[in-house]
């Protein structure tokens, strides 16, 4: 079956690949919402291909609504039937207490330090399968990256949690990384580790985050030294360069090395990561772009940044 929209007399079908593009939602994930829940149930062809009308685009959005306030997706189907009136009232209330995402967050948590591979293998493949993947990220694996860290500060086995975890990562997303860059070849990202950067967790979860959200990526486990950042972006071919930065970092890299190396670039030089409001005084009125910690966030940030 051609990938194209198909136009019928009542509106347009998409296949299941352009509804993924246009709402963020994995394909994966949008059958494990009809297979499992009964979300959406779109259309087939006499060969089993899934045809979504603009309604069940539509309900899609509206279920990312819902998820995005920490509703589970079990509990979802009923506040869809529920009619428009009290869907609108309902959204527009503040958000209830996240406990779902919290006891999930100890889950992972405590997989982590139990160095249990299986348990936390199990926790993440469902997280990813059944919600968007910057839903899955920003209610619970950056809460761990964050508890991590915080941990980091003061417990000397925290560092091998955390390596554990990395570990774990670069498994789990090494992979869609590389499947994603054969389906995209541009915009490019080039995203590396600020020098003093211990972990490469944030790193890991803005990559994926940028690859789910339709850019090329290339990321190197390593800090590139600042002088040869210029040359990198040029040999990948990159729209933008991210650094990542979980502590404070050097007053001279921040004051000085960086905006010299913003002179030098064709392209935005962004930073991620708590270094940003570490170092708020120090990186105002440069020209160095600051992005939201919300990766998701990020990502249309870069997209309107670059286009």
């Amino acid at each position: 079956m051609t990938e194209q929209v198909m136009e019928t007399a009542g509106g347009p079908l998409y296949p299941i690949r352009e509804v993924s593009r246009l709402t963020g939602v994995n394909s994966v994930t949008l059958r494990a919402w009809e297979r499992r829940y009964g979300l959406i149930q779109p259309r087939r062809t006499p060969k089993g291909h899934r045809l979504y009308a603009r309604g069940d685009i539509e309900r899609v959005q509206r279920i990312l609504q819902w998820l995005n306030r920490g509703v589970s997706v079990s509990q979802v189907s009923e506040l869809l039937d529920q009619p428009a009136p009290k869907q609108e009232e309902a959204l527009a209330t503040p958000p209830p207490e996240d406990t779902d995402w919290h006891t999930r967050c100890l889950t992972a948590i405590e997989a982590i330090e139990a160095l249990d591979t299986t348990r936390l293998d199990a926790l993440f493949t469902k997280s990813m399968g059944l919600y968007p993947v910057s839903t899955a990220i920003s209610r619970l694996w950056r809460p761990v990256v964050e508890h991590l860290e915080e941990q980091g500060k003061d417990d000397f086995g925290a560092s091998v949690q955390q390596s554990f975890f990395e570990a774990f990562l670069r498994t789990r997303l090494g992979l869609r990384l590389y499947h994603g860059n054969l389906e995209l070849h541009e915009p490019r990202l080039l995203l590396s580790r600020l020098p003093a950067d211990p972990s490469m967790l944030r790193l890991l979860l803005m990559a994926f985050t940028a690859s789910v959200g339709g850019f090329h990526i290339t990321f190197f486990d390593r800090a590139i030294p600042m002088a040869k950042l210029p040359w990198a972006a040029e040999r990948c071919g990159a729209d933008a360069i991210i650094l990542v930065g979980s502590q404070a970092e050097r007053t001279d890299l921040i004051r000085r090395q960086l905006p010299q190396v913003t002179e030098q670039l064709n392209v935005p030089l962004c930073l991620s990561g708590p270094v940003i409001r570490i170092r708020a005084l120090d990186l105002e009125g440069s020209n160095i772009v600051m992005l939201d910690d919300n990766f998701a966030h990020s990502v249309s940030h870069l997209h309107a940044l670059i286009s």
